[in-house]
């Protein structure tokens, strides 16, 4: 074996893995029990480290890069602690389904299991990842950690999608391994069936519906199936309901674009009435479905990548398992556009006057926030990139009515977990440097990674923030009151987030009314620099109607006895 052979280590064999899989930037924390891996990466030169703040934030950014572009998420953290600071990161990105490769030491492989106190020991780390991950693995030979490696980013794409953790014991990283070139099909996010041959029974239910709905999730936006899903709804004149995940999957200013008003009551009745749900990557989601009180007609056609997604939460007469993209082609082409015109223009009108209604009494909602909220979709361009936390505005008219009209330019917590928004719109803007990302965040969740505004001060990135100031948990206040008159635990002390954010040389200035927050969004959308406008929602005033939380929530915590 020559020199060079010699010297090729595990971490070299990562680092060549994340290297032929496209892999550019990866986000984490060096650690003792990462530093090989580490170190191969600084060698080989090609992928550029982000040091995050926090293992969750870094999870959380490798999260946000993977959504924003479809290419796979990487995220490096220590063992024991680390690791278990990036669990709840990983539970989110499992939520959303996304591709992500998280990498995290171990402890010297004879030390693993026996408690004897080895410098970040967790007893069994592996099932903690585990809990978290779509599936986590533990390197056993160091000599496989070419297939090894390839196997994890594989399988983060393969359906049902979602984050891989691999631990490798830190004796194994710098272990020295033979170079054997591993020779297969290129590492793929998709399923490779070319063709999908829909049954005809499928076809002539679909050409015999007078009343179609689409309703469509975040698997179309993994499928790269935006034209795909425009085309049939245009080919039959379905309605286009939409998962928030799923937000951009046509242009929100289609008219057949219904958008996300699932659980609204005038959009049930309008399903109550339809023929036929065609839902396509759709999980049905508790919170998007009012607790799964939406009721579905029977008449269900259900279009996956996932086996398991048929008959999950709503029964389908027929279930197409494959790459939804594929799918949805090989339906048009089995399909005659003529076959729909039969229908006239009575349902198209009612599908516009449906759309109308949602969003005219949703406006009606908002007080002075519906200033706000059009002073974001005109200072905005088409291709801003919009990640929201989980608050009040992102709720109550984020979700909704601020329209989106790509793909892949809408992020949420699918998780429903607070304080991800900004270390994810990092990431997102870090893999975007030609769009701009702006987040919106309420005081309570931006606290909690608030860190990983070094992080972006850092990495130079031109930002927008928005954080609705309301000193405390405005969505837990609106529950506790609906459901027992009281409040408790809501209140917070925050800082002064206009000079926090000037002590890090970043532009910032709080507002106290909508004309304030459109200059201050005029003058960000101007700059080249990050800017955090603080929303004080005390002088801005209330909502017209104070928001409740998701549907039926409030029932939840009355007292009630479990049969």
């Amino acid at each position: 074996m020559d020199n060079i052979q010699e010297q090729f280590t595990v971490a070299d064999a990562i680092v060549r893995e994340l290297v032929n899989a496209g892999v550019e930037t990866a986000y984490g924390i060096v650690s003792i029990h990462n530093m090989p891996i580490y170190d191969a990466i600084l060698r080989e030169g090609s992928i550029e480290l982000v040091c995050a703040r926090g293992e969750s934030g870094a999870v959380n950014m490798a999260d946000g890069h993977a959504r924003s572009t479809g290419k796979l998420g990487v995220a490096i953290t220590s063992t024991g602690t680390g690791a278990g600071n990036a669990a709840g990161s990983l539970v989110e990105a499992w939520s959303a389904g996304v591709p992500l490769l998280h990498i995290t030491g171990e402890v010297s492989s004879e030390q693993i299991g026996t408690g004897r106190g080895y410098i970040h020991e967790c007893k069994n780390q592996l099932q903690m990842m585990e809990g978290a991950c779509k599936k986590a693995y533990q390197l056993k030979v160091p000599e496989q950690a070419t297939g090894f490696i390839r196997k994890a980013i594989k399988e983060a794409f393969q359906a049902p999608s979602g984050p891989i953790s691999v631990e490798i014991p830190i004796d194994y990283q710098s272990a020295i391994i033979r170079d054997t070139p591993i020779y297969d099909e290129l590492v793929s996010g998709h399923l490779t069936q070319e063709t999908f041959i829909v049954p005809e029974a499928v076809v002539q239910t679909i050409k015999e519906a007078r009343r179609p709905v689409l309703w469509v999730g975040n698997g179309a936006i993994l499928s790269g199936a935006s034209e795909q899903i425009r085309r049939l709804a245009e080919m039959t004149g379905a309605p286009v309901i939409t998962s928030q995940s799923a937000k951009g999957i046509i242009p929100e200013d289609h008219p057949q674009c219904i958008g996300h008003f699932g659980a609204s009551p005038e959009t049930k009745q309008f399903l109550a009435n339809a023929d036929l749900l065609i839902s396509v990557g759709v999980r049905f989601r508790s919170n998007e479905t009012s607790g799964w009180s939406v009721e579905v007609p029977e008449n269900h056609i259900t279009i996956d990548a996932d086996y398991l997604a048929i008959s999950r939460n709503y029964e389908a007469k027929y279930g197409l398992v494959g790459d939804i993209k594929i799918v949805l082609e090989s339906l048009a082409s089995q399909m005659n556009a003529s076959d729909y015109t039969k229908r006239g223009n009575d349902y198209g009108e009612e599908v516009r006057q449906l759309r109308e209604t949602l969003r005219t009494q949703l406006r009606k909602t908002l007080g002075p926030y519906e200033n706000i909220l059009d002073s974001m979709r005109n200072r905005l361009d088409e291709e801003t990139i919009f990640v929201r936390d989980v608050t009040i505005p992102a709720n109550v008219w984020g979700s909704r009515l601020f329209e989106i009209y790509k793909p892949r330019h809408s992020i949420h917590a699918s998780g429903g977990g607070i304080g991800q928004a900004l270390p994810t719109g990092i990431g997102a803007q870090k893999a975007n440097p030609d769009k701009r990302v702006v987040v919106l965040a309420g005081d309570g969740g931006f606290m909690v990674n608030i860190g990983e505004l070094a992080t972006a001060v850092q990495e130079n990135l031109p930002m927008i923030i928005l954080v609705f100031d309301d000193n405390g948990y405005g969505v837990l206040r609106n529950i506790q009151d609906a459901a027992y008159g009281r409040q408790v635990g809501v209140d917070l002390v925050s800082p002064d987030f206009v000079q926090l954010a000037h002590s890090m040389g970043i532009e910032s200035m709080r507002v106290e009314s909508p004309d304030a927050f459109d200059q201050a969004l005029e003058n960000a959308t101007e700059s080249n620099k990050m800017t955090l406008i603080v929303v004080d929602m005390e002088a801005v005033g209330p909502m017209a109607k104070p928001f409740g939380g998701p549907p039926g929530v409030a029932s939840s915590f009355q007292p009630k006895k479990i049969k």
